[in-house]
């Protein structure tokens, strides 16, 4: 006897969606007074035509087709039209520099890129450095006047076209989807994924241990198509057949309330300053979102008391998950073990709530000191942080930063991180974030966490300041709420009632407008550092 050797493909997620979810709907909200709405029976024959039209350009198989776009149906037909065929779906962050871009589209060598209509200037402007493209579709009815060579409309594109294909026999191990890394430490790395890769990382979003996904959602994936796979949770819709919704671009807070109530989300995933930006909006409604059963919150720790008062002011709990584009992304999420359910709510904040949490099955975790050894888990002993998984990658494209992949197979995270006995891990800060001060180590991010528990700060960034006498100091940047005012003294104040000592307390308080963002939301320390450093 033996197993059946089915390869684990876009085109199972494709098969299965059409035969058993066929009605249940996909929602993009266009702009606050418009949506578009179809049903996964649209969806996947507009997929078809899609691909139909595609393989009359004459690419080889393994050709590297981009997108630049928001999320939306129209990114989501690219998603599975053209791993579908063999060729591998590039996605393009639009928020990185023009050099950056230039740069990312020559390393993966695309050939076509279907782009947003507004984001045509950002293309045309690089078109004569990017020679390897031959062609842009751009993703609307009509095409708009453009210079870009070979442009056409993505309607115009799959007029015409037949709604069937027959299935393609695609082995597992075949690549199907490019990300880069957002280069805040040099150059963008490429992650190459495949089909396999893909799959099972879609199951492991699935799972109650992952993000818990079922037929019964409505998901809302905040977080951009183009970064990581929108965190899994695009495939893990599709694999499982939940309603899926897509929010209109730029993010609007007061349409956001609007839009989670009518299309009754009960899963939404994005980065702390979205949730920061939805509880104002809410308080200031005095509203609720009854049918969001969660939020997922990744990218950066959420704050401390974000998670509480979305528990205590809207009855929202918040799970913190973590990954890198290394790993898929997702790699763990923050869930109680049975064994802790008895645990108050200061004690689960503290255990689990504020934690990376606990790897996702296929995901294995390891904490390691200075000579490579693994760390014992005990609360207080910080190490490297390393991965290893079914869906973790085995090297960066064009074989850079080998020193991040160990002989025995293992992916060097560059973040530190802290076991608990009882098998849960925390980020201690990313290692290029922690503050060496007179050869102790101060967390940023814990730091972060407690002053944006401060009632009149909205956001707080601390970032290392060089010290002639300690080698590094704190210092905390500060969003005040309208009309607030905070000073140093409030700061320190707030910090030794929260359990810290007197020589990690900042030297220096700024107090800013915003904090900057990097291309996919995460505070940008790189920009204060240069602003303050000196």
């Amino acid at each position: 006897m033996a197993i059946m050797n089915t390869q684990l493909n876009t085109w199972l997620m494709l098969d299965h969606a059409k035969k058993h979810f066929g009605e249940v709907e996909i929602v993009t909200q266009l702009s606050p007074t418009s949506t578009h709405r179809y049903t996964y029976s649209d969806m996947v024959e507009r997929c078809f035509k899609l691909m139909n039209a595609i393989e009359k350009m004459g690419l080889e198989p393994g050709s590297r087709i981009a997108t630049m776009a928001w999320n939306g149906y129209y990114h989501l037909e690219c998603y599975f039209a053209i791993p579908s065929l063999k060729y591998v779906l590039h996605t393009l962050n639009s928020r990185l520099s023009p050099a950056d871009l230039v740069f990312i589209i020559n390393d993966a060598n695309d050939e076509v890129i279907f782009a947003a209509p507004d984001l045509l200037p950002l293309l045309e402007a690089i078109q004569d450095e990017i020679p390897t493209v031959k062609s842009f579709v751009v993703l609307c009815d009509k095409l708009p006047e453009t210079t870009l060579r070979g442009a056409i409309s993505y309607e115009e594109l799959i007029a015409g076209e037949e709604a069937t294909h027959s299935v393609l026999d695609i082995p597992e191990d075949t690549p199907s989807s490019l990300c880069y890394t957002s280069g805040t430490t040099g150059r963008p790395k490429g992650a190459l994924y495949t089909h396999r890769s893909t799959y099972l990382h879609a199951l492991g979003v699935a799972l109650p241990s992952g993000m818990g996904i079922s037929p019964s959602d409505a998901v809302l994936p905040i977080v951009p198509m183009f970064h990581a796979n929108a965190w899994g949770c695009v495939h893990a819709s599709v694999i499982v057949g939940a309603k899926i919704v897509f929010a209109a671009t730029p993010l609007d807070p007061a349409s956001l309330v609007d839009f989670l109530t009518e299309e009754e989300v009960t899963l939404a995933a994005g980065v702390p300053t979205v949730w920061i930006q939805l509880a104002e909006e809410l308080t200031r409604r005095k509203a609720k979102l009854p049918m969001l059963r969660e939020i997922v919150s990744g990218g950066s720790q959420p704050p401390r008391p974000l998670i509480e008062r979305y528990r205590e002011e809207f009855g929202i709990p918040i799970t913190q998950a973590w990954g890198m584009t290394e790993t898929s992304p997702l790699a763990s999420m923050a869930r109680p073990k049975h064994s802790l359910k008895g645990l108050g709510s200061e004690e689960r904040l503290n255990r689990i709530e504020t934690m990376a949490g606990l790897p996702v099955p296929g995901i294995s975790v390891s904490i390691r000191d200075a000579n490579g050894d693994e760390a014992p888990w005990d609360s207080k002993t910080m190490g490297q942080l390393y991965v290893k998984g079914a869906w973790v990658i085995d090297s960066y494209l064009s074989g850079r930063s080998p020193e991040s992949f160990t002989p025995d197979g293992w992916f060097a995270t560059g973040d530190v991180a802290i076991g608990t006995p009882d098998g849960y891990f925390s980020i201690a800060d990313r290692t290029k974030d922690m503050i060496k001060s007179g050869g102790e180590w101060i967390s940023s991010v814990e730091m972060e966490g407690a002053i944006m528990g401060m009632p009149n700060v909205l956001e707080a960034c601390v970032i290392a300041i060089p010290d002639p006498k300690w080698q590094e100091r704190p210092l905390a940047a500060v969003v005040p709420r309208e009309g607030a005012t905070i000073t140093l003294e409030d700061v320190h104040s707030h910090l030794t009632k929260a359990g810290f000592a007197k020589w990690q307390l900042p030297d220096r308080l700024e107090i800013i407008d915003m904090v900057p963002r990097t291309s996919v939301g995460k505070f940008d320390k790189k920009v204060l550092r240069s602003k303050f450093g000196d």
